[in-house]
């Protein structure tokens, strides 16, 4: 059906976007003079090698799929295959803008939705108590129908762990219920056909009220959950002694997204409706102080996703913009501000035409990314994959129900998947390994976007 557009082609130009009306323009000039070294791992990271550029003799605006591909069979490398940068580099030219083809259709709002790390398993969550995980090897086949329990006004978050054995679901209440899913059936009801264990994360002697939880996360290893709620907080569960272990006082607001930072687990990143990102050093917190403060945003943070090098990391904000940072650039304290945007709210109007070329004075990000829109929910963005694309993309759903993709180091829109959804897209997820990006809307589609190549020209990229 062709919905997606794209400017990529056969023939990859970091230089040149293509407008609606197919004519190029310049890149954004904000971009051009960035020297941050994160853009540089971007630029090596996603391709081509070194070697196969002067093995080929030519610059990498000029080099081919079918060229790279000839020179691999005939070896100009040396090294008889392709490294993971030149796989990349491919596969990276392959945007999924083709389709979409309908997944799942159910009568709630999707909130939820992603891939589990290897691709297998594909999990939606609905406002109207159902998650499903489908089978995404099998036909996306229903693999668990999981009937949510307790659910206060919807599922807030779900997250697979890392050994696809076990799923987490929140909502806006202190109990985050755990459910195994790496059992045989296929309905799974709550405290009937399965456990749907209940985490207390009110059981703390600093808690007196009862608060909900907009995002939790597995650790790298499945033994811990980082958790962020409505009571300002972040907390830190322990799935092996079953009991919370931490509980941070973090912000002046909601936090209403968390992510570790990296596979060790030692740094969290917070992000809140006070505007502001932090991080946590779970080594020393012994006066609760964030290890450092990020600011640039001017309204608050929807949600955070880590690069998992333990050092930059995304946040989509309220002021319509996807913020990249660097934490060796954050600070001790926020510096003060004076809020000329505090009257408008995200959840009743559109976003103000005056403040869209408003800038923080004391913005730290290393770059900003404009042109979805973030209303009436907390839509989430993140990096591309690393496998397929050297993370040289940053994606995001938007209540103009599309999906947005980004160029990291030039910042130009590449891609909008528009014309199919009816309603926001809250949540969309693109598949590890793969040209495939998933979409979940409040329209209740859950949504796939490919990208078709001919197989023998990506066959043994490894």
């Amino acid at each position: 059906m062709g919905y997606g557009m794209s400017r990529l082609e056969e023939e990859y130009s970091e230089h040149e976007e293509q407008n609606n009306d197919g004519s190029s323009s310049q890149v954004n000039n904000e971009f051009l003079h960035i020297h941050n070294d994160i853009f540089h791992m971007t630029r090596i990271r996603s391709g081509p090698s070194e070697s196969i550029r002067k093995s080929i003799g030519t610059s990498k605006d000029m080099i081919s799929t079918t060229r790279l591909l000839s020179g691999r069979e005939i070896n100009y490398s040396g090294n008889g295959k392709f490294s993971s940068v030149d796989r990349a580099f491919v596969l990276g030219r392959y945007l999924p803008v083709d389709g979409p083809e309908i997944v799942d259709r159910m009568d709630s709002r999707a909130y939820v939705s992603q891939f589990s790390a290897d691709g297998s398993l594909f999990v939606a969550g609905f406002q109207g108590s159902h998650i499903r995980i489908y089978d995404v090897d099998k036909g996306w086949k229903v693999h668990r129908d999981i009937h949510a329990r307790s659910l206060r006004w919807t599922i807030s978050d779900a997250s697979l762990s890392p050994d696809q054995q076990f799923l987490v679901y929140s909502s806006l209440a202190p109990i985050i219920h755990i459910v195994n899913v790496g059992t045989a059936a296929k309905e799974s009801y709550a405290n009937v056909t399965d456990i749907h264990d209940g985490l207390d994360f009110s059981q703390h002697e600093d808690v007196r009220y009862t608060f909900g939880i907009f995002s939790v996360k597995f650790s790298s290893d499945g033994r811990e959950l980082v958790a962020g709620s409505n009571d300002d907080s972040i907390y830190v569960y322990d799935l092996v002694a079953n009991k919370l272990t931490l509980r941070l006082p973090a912000h002046h607001s909601d936090v209403n997204t968390v992510a570790f930072a990296d596979e060790t687990g030692h740094l969290i990143y917070s992000g809140s409706d006070d505007n502001l990102c932090k991080v946590w050093d779970r080594r020393c917190l012994s006066t609760e102080e964030p290890a450092g403060v990020l600011t640039g945003h001017l309204h608050g943070i929807t949600h955070i996703d880590s690069r998992g090098d333990g050092r930059c990391f995304i946040s989509n904000g309220k002021d319509q913009a996807i913020k990249m940072w660097d934490i060796r650039k954050m600070t001790s304290n926020a510096d003060s501000y004076e809020d000329r945007t505090s009257n408008w709210d995200y959840r009743y109007s559109r976003y103000p035409q005056q403040y869209k070329q408003l800038k923080h004075p004391h913005d730290q990000s290393i770059a900003t990314y404009r042109g979805h829109s973030v209303l009436r929910t907390l839509i989430r963005c993140y990096f591309s994959p690393a496998y397929s694309t050297g993370q040289k993309y940053i994606y995001t759903g938007s209540y103009d129900s599309s999906v947005c993709i980004y160029d990291v180091v030039t910042g130009s829109q590449v891609a909008k998947l528009e014309g199919y959804h009816q309603l926001a897209i809250r949540d969309c997820s693109w598949h590890p390994c793969d040209p495939m990006l998933v979409s979940s809307s409040w329209d209740g589609r859950v949504a796939k976007w490919s990208r078709s190549y001919r197989r023998q020209e990506t066959s043994g990229l490894d």
